[in-house]
């Protein structure tokens, strides 16, 4: 049965969480009729090619301008917005609302009783191009956006993923970074120091990147 949503509840944006691994996720967006890449420490894990960490949530980026069709697929889910983000509470994402660009996180889970197991991403897009939420500078063709696991799964390139880190470095951040970057080829180094010299000029990874 579909969960019925107040449009004006909130609650605090905090768990508990229990994260579907990303072969459930796979399941669950079997079929989506909108690209889909499984992100945050999974994507980075897969491109150093084994387990290193443990995960406390599951990040899937989605596009912003197929909300309506990512808000269909989870239809009957129990979904919150980081709506102001940063404000330490989320609101509930109501049927047929349209986001404004600057929702970018959404909770899910299957039910109010049940913890959040997926945390959706919201990317924006410009025709055949995948434009970073953070600076419209930074920019890359959708197709060269992620990679696939062996098994078919869709995931985000690790220096995409990294650019993101970067903002606001964390232990696991870092360990993410020294982990993967003996396994970023030329060209990923190079798209990284750019996007990183245009938005983040002086970072702490430029050297490592650049040796």
């Amino acid at each position: 049965m579909a969960a019925v949503i107040d449009a004006n509840a909130t609650v605090p944006a905090q768990g508990p969480w229990t994260p579907l691994s990303p072969q459930e996720a796979a399941e669950l967006l079997a079929g989506a009729d909108f690209p889909w890449w499984i992100a945050g420490g999974f994507a980075i894990e897969w491109a150093v090619g084994e387990p290193y960490r443990e995960h406390s949530d599951l990040d899937v980026l989605v596009l912003h301008r197929d909300q309506a069709r990512v808000r269909w697929h989870f239809e009957g889910w129990d979904l919150f917005l980081a709506d102001p983000p940063g404000a330490g509470r989320l609101r509930a994402w109501s049927t047929g609302e349209d986001l404004p660009s600057r929702v970018h996180d959404v909770w899910c889970r299957r039910s109010p009783d049940e913890p959040w197991s997926v945390q959706l991403m919201l990317d924006e897009a410009d025709g055949e191009d995948w434009v970073s939420r953070r600076d419209s500078r930074v920019r890359r063709p959708l197709a060269q956006l992620g990679q696939v696991t062996c098994t078919g799964i869709p995931y985000l390139s690790p220096e995409v993923q990294l650019f993101y880190k970067a903002k606001n470095v964390r232990e696991k951040d870092q360990l993410d970074f020294d982990r993967v970057l003996p396994r970023l080829d030329a060209g990923q180094r190079a798209w990284l120091v750019g996007a990183l010299e245009l938005v983040l000029p002086g970072h702490a990874w430029l050297g490592r990147l650049k040796r």
